[in-house]
């Protein structure tokens, strides 16, 4: 009876986001939120493009219950960065990063790179990322290698932060609107999506000169990266979004990094991923069907990790808590109301609901 009334209760506030929202924030479907581990959930929400909504709540396992403040109605409110920091987070935020105790935000509409004290959630600084005439790079995804932050921004750059000063130290440039970035066998990958020119290139970056070494040749319109317990390199290519079948052509590429060439390309569904030791969790735009590879045979492990019948409406984020190795997916829903996060055991159950305290939840960070 009590996840049926939350269940209705999270219908009825989807229609009425604008009156119940502070309610629904505090309630959850399935058993208590908890994480093996992991002391609480930061989860940042980009927010609706150009509305300046962008927010970071922090969800506490161990008192079972969001962060939150009282605001000037007297309402509960949850966006962790605003209590902490008494300004909003800014315009369309995509990625989140922790390297030491500190917390990276590539906030990608306001051009700043956020860097947060983990433990207390105030801003070190915010870090402009523009160029020389003042026009934003729009900072897209962040990764670090020896004490250096790399952030790849949609004006066809990459940046090189220096962790300790949180200074700027360089820009480089790579191909056209690079979309994912990450660190593997010392070098940096980015992908190169293209846009509406469509690249079809990951750069290679020697981090120590700081130059490109090196464009791998992949397919149209290369997504998201992710590497493997064993250093291998995994990048999806999309091509054109087909109108006809409401969907991408995907092609899922293994990149062999002591190469750098790509050794396999598999025709896998996979829209965004996320890989943990050898298993790697990926879902369509389209079918919204989790399916699990091995990354070691390139084999499908299971067809559809989703076991309970829980349905997705928009995922958007996908992530493996590093303690307890559940699958957290995050949900946009309508894109203009609070989104959920959904977390689900290894059998494909899922155990608990939240919401997500922020419009289009893109990212998650375990504490």
């Amino acid at each position: 009876m009590i996840k049926k009334f939350i269940l209705l209760a999270t219908i009825t506030c989807s229609l009425f986001a604008t009156s119940c929202t502070n309610d629904l924030a505090e309630q959850y479907q399935g058993d208590k939120p908890v994480d093996k581990g992991s002391k609480g959930v930061y989860i940042l929400s980009s927010g609706k493009w150009q509305a300046g909504n962008a927010s970071l709540a922090y969800y506490d396992f161990q008192q079972g219950k969001f962060a939150s403040f009282k605001d000037g109605n007297n309402l509960d409110n949850y966006d962790y960065f605003f209590m902490n920091n008494k300004r909003k987070l800014g315009d369309n935020a995509n990625d989140m990063q922790l390297y030491g105790s500190k917390i990276y935000l590539a906030v990608s509409e306001s051009g700043t790179i956020e860097v947060l004290d983990m433990n207390t959630g105030k801003s070190l600084k915010q870090i402009e990322m523009k160029n020389a005439t003042g026009v934003n790079r729009k900072p897209r995804r962040i990764t670090f290698y020896k004490e250096n932050a790399y952030v790849c921004c949609f004006d066809g750059s990459v940046a090189k932060i220096d962790t300790t000063s949180l200074t700027v130290k360089g820009y480089i440039p790579v191909g056209v609107n690079p979309d994912a970035i990450c660190c593997t066998n010392n070098k940096i990958y980015v992908s190169n999506s293209g846009g509406y020119s469509f690249d079809e290139t990951v750069s290679v970056i020697d981090p120590t000169t700081f130059t490109e070494i090196k464009k791998i040749k992949v397919r149209q319109n290369p997504g998201n990266l992710g590497v493997d317990d064993k250093g291998n390199l995994f990048v999806v290519s999309r091509a054109k979004f087909d109108k006809v079948t409401g969907d991408y052509d995907y092609r899922l590429h293994y990149i062999d990094t002591k190469t750098d060439e790509v050794k396999q390309t598999y025709n896998y569904k996979a829209y965004n991923f996320v890989i943990s030791g050898h298993k790697l969790y990926m879902y369509s735009y389209k079918d919204k069907v989790v399916q699990v590879m091995d990354t070691y045979t390139g084999d499908l492990i299971n067809k559809n990790f989703i076991t309970d019948g829980t349905t997705l409406t928009a995922p958007y984020c996908i992530s493996i808590a590093p303690n307890s190795g559940d699958v957290y997916i995050t949900d946009a829903l309508n894109y203009s109301t609070n989104g959920q996060v959904l977390c689900f055991d290894q059998s494909g159950k899922c155990k608990f609901t939240i919401n997500a305290g922020g419009v289009i939840p893109s990212a998650l960070l375990f504490k």
